[in-house]
């Protein structure tokens, strides 16, 4: 499976190879300033997984488009955390499996009932599945 993404300005493209490796959803106040929304949802690919053309810059580990300043991805550790958002098509099939900062979520916003939930960042020790 291949998908394809990129900024709101078309200067950074990109493209996924295969299934994400997990798939969350953030409530944390980075991602809700970095995106301007009450969440994230984001999927974790293999660093290998991603290709892109066009330059980014990066703020705060978070990779973006700077001329138009759409937030991307986020690289550590061999991954690459794409943030759904910035995919050309709906992620049909990336369905989250756990929810991060959950103590910020919106109160009027339910947990997802099948998503594992964690009050701050997901453990180290927690399975990757």
């Amino acid at each position: 499976m291949r998908r394809s993404g990129g900024c709101l300005c078309g200067a950074v493209r990109y493209t996924l190879t295969g299934q994400p490796l997990r798939a969350g959803i953030c409530h944390c106040l980075d991602c809700r300033k970095a995106s301007g929304s009450h969440f994230t949802p984001f999927g974790v690919w293999p660093a290998s997984a991603f290709e892109c053309s066009g330059a980014m810059k990066v703020f705060a580990e978070r990779s973006f488009c700077p001329l138009c300043g759409a937030r991307i991805a986020w690289f550590r550790d061999n991954e690459a955390e794409i943030m759904l958002g910035s995919l050309d098509g709906a992620p049909t099939g990336i369905v989250p499996e756990y929810e991060l900062w959950t103590g910020r979520r919106e109160e009027w916003m339910l947990p997802l009932p099948w998503t594992e939930q964690f009050d701050h960042d997901r453990p180290e020790s927690a399975p990757a599945e």
